[in-house]
């Protein structure tokens, strides 16, 4: 029996996770996903940056409503390439878990003497 989980937040990770997964196989048509899926993983990379930029831009000026929508943004399309690439936020949160405690000097070291 799986126990509910208590972080919204997660849930509504793995709730768009899900429906992007779906959303592979959608009409490009009819889904904004759809067709970025479509066009390919160039497109969502460029997809990504653009909407890294305008994060960006959103923090150096300020904006505290811009940030957090700028941040959606990036966040939907990261999940969208995770789903492209048959990932999803939970391959995230494992790897985010394995480095948990870990010095962050220490983990790039380790990463750095096996490329």
């Amino acid at each position: 029996m799986n126990k509910p989980n208590p972080d919204p937040a997660a849930d509504i990770f793995e709730r768009l996770s899900s429906t992007l997964a779906a959303r592979k196989s959608a009409d490009p048509a009819a889904s904004y996903a759809a067709r970025l899926f479509a066009k390919g993983p160039d497109a969502i990379l460029k997809k990504i940056g653009e909407e890294a930029a305008e994060l960006i831009m959103a923090s150096k000026e300020g904006r505290s409503p811009g940030i957090v929508y700028e941040a959606a943004d990036v966040l939907f399309h990261l999940l969208l390439l995770l789903a492209f690439h048959d990932l999803s936020i939970d391959d995230v949160r494992r790897e985010l878990e394995r480095r948990e405690g870990v010095s962050g000097i220490a983990e790039k070291a380790a990463r750095a003497a096996h490329p």
